[in-house]
């Protein structure tokens, strides 16, 4: 079942509460504190009833959970900066590429032309009588050694240039396995937190608590070291009147229906009277 009831975990935080109350309850019988695990309620509605109840659980350990959101975000945050610098690096030295070609290819180039130019005229030197443009040859083959060594030098720099660049960029080791050993310390101290004031009250509370129902989307709590959860409502009278006091009586008017006779009737009525008073 996903945890989707701590709104203000990351997503990416979520699993982690999951995975840590499954612990608890898989662990619950090396804990003295849940041996009634299965009497009443069994470890599957224990769960249910901590995931309902996820935002109550997690914020017993906001403070630890916020530490170590910074942590991390500051971790990540320091290392995107360095290749941020170095891809403004290579924006600003847009032949930066083609230099470092030109310095490998340029002593192999001048390397190649120096041996051909140098055995030509070495071979040409040979013959009888040598040709006039065999010192020539060996003129060419001279300058191109030369231009060999100075593109050699010239390579050289360039490689110890660009370590120097590369190390002013680098993130060193040691200060990776700092932030790696504070970020793991954060962690550990927010599941510390997380298991022993918010997993392990609540699931010792729900198995003390007789009326606790799994089935409920926000589980019944006796006040405790965690706050329940919910409101009651307020009690509302009208105005002037008490608790005490007696609601009043009201009574339905009696109506009688009027007595209607025909005219016979009304007759000996009238005549009644008369005769008495005769």
């Amino acid at each position: 079942m996903p945890m989707t009831s701590a709104p203000h975990l990351l997503n990416e935080d979520k699993p982690e509460f999951g995975r840590l109350l499954d612990e608890a309850l898989r662990t619950a019988h090396e804990r003295p504190e849940l041996s009634a695990v299965g009497e009443r309620l069994n470890t599957e509605q224990l769960r249910t009833m901590a995931l309902n109840a996820g935002a109550l659980l997690t914020a017993a350990a906001s403070a630890e959970y916020e530490h170590y959101v910074k942590v991390r975000a500051e971790s990540r945050d320091g290392t995107a900066a360095v290749p941020f610098l170095e891809t403004d690096g290579e924006a600003h030295g847009a032949g930066a590429g083609a230099t470092a070609v030109v310095a490998v290819l340029a002593p192999v180039l001048a390397g190649t032309a120096m041996l051909i130019f140098l055995l030509v005229g070495y071979l040409l030197k040979l013959l009888d009588p040598p040709p006039a443009f065999a010192d020539t040859m060996l003129t060419a083959g001279w300058f191109f050694g030369a231009l060999t060594a100075a593109a050699i030098l010239c390579a050289a720099i360039g490689l110890l240039l660009t370590a120097v660049r590369n190390s002013a960029t680098e993130v060193p080791a040691d200060r990776e396995e700092t932030v790696s050993e504070e970020i793991q310390r954060a962690r550990e101290a927010w599941r510390h937190a997380l298991l022993e004031r918010g997993i392990m009250p609540f699931l010792q509370d729900a198995l003390a608590d007789p009326s606790a129902d799994p089935s409920s989307t926000v589980p019944r709590r006796p006040p405790g070291r965690l706050p329940r959860p919910g409101y009651e409502s307020p009690g509302f009278t009208s105005p002037g009147s008490h608790s005490g006091s007696q609601r009043p009586g009201f009574t339905s008017p009696a109506f009688t229906s009027p007595d209607f006779g025909g005219p016979a009737e009304r007759s000996s009525e009238e005549e009644g009277p008369a005769t008495d008073r005769d």
